[in-house]
């Protein structure tokens, strides 16, 4: 797990941004803003919609602190291209297929679901700050007012 001060794990990943646009992003391409990174299990199921439609709501706040927000699934880039139509998504989702960084970022283990243990995708978010460093990091995450836990933490 990661915690406060530990360097973020760079990467480059897929995504698809809220016109549809298609790209490869970086932790490094945001040096200089704070980014929000947040893991999430599937698009278009209620508690990871909840989660999404919340950062697009409070997106004006988010951006008055100069924040880049960035959501990350398993999902392929036409499944989130879909997310961000049916929901009005205003911020980049990204794909990644292989849970290899969820996997750097301790996103992604065995979890309990309905008192059975499985492995995948823990709802995870995490402020990383200019230098692109963690300033905070939640794991086990509920959805229910947690974007105001971010708001809050910024």
């Amino acid at each position: 797990m990661l915690k406060k001060g530990d360097k973020a794990p760079d990467f480059c990943l897929e995504g698809v941004d809220e016109n549809g646009k298609e790209g490869k992003y970086r932790i490094k391409d945001f040096r200089g803003k704070k980014v929000v990174l947040y893991f999430y299990p599937k698009d278009n199921t209620p508690g990871c919609t909840q989660e999404s439609c919340d950062f697009r709501d409070n997106m004006a706040k988010l951006h008055r602190n100069g924040v880049v927000i960035l959501g990350v699934s398993p999902d392929n880039l036409n499944s989130h291209k879909r997310f961000h139509e049916k929901h009005g998504l205003n911020f980049p989702l990204l794909s990644d297929p292989y849970k290899r960084i969820a996997g750097l970022y301790g996103a992604y283990g065995e979890k309990k679901m309905y008192g059975k243990i499985t492995k995948g995708i823990i709802r995870s978010t995490f402020i990383i700050d200019e230098d692109e460093k963690i300033a905070k990091a939640w794991y086990k995450v509920k959805v229910k007012g947690h974007v105001d836990e971010v708001c809050s933490a910024l």
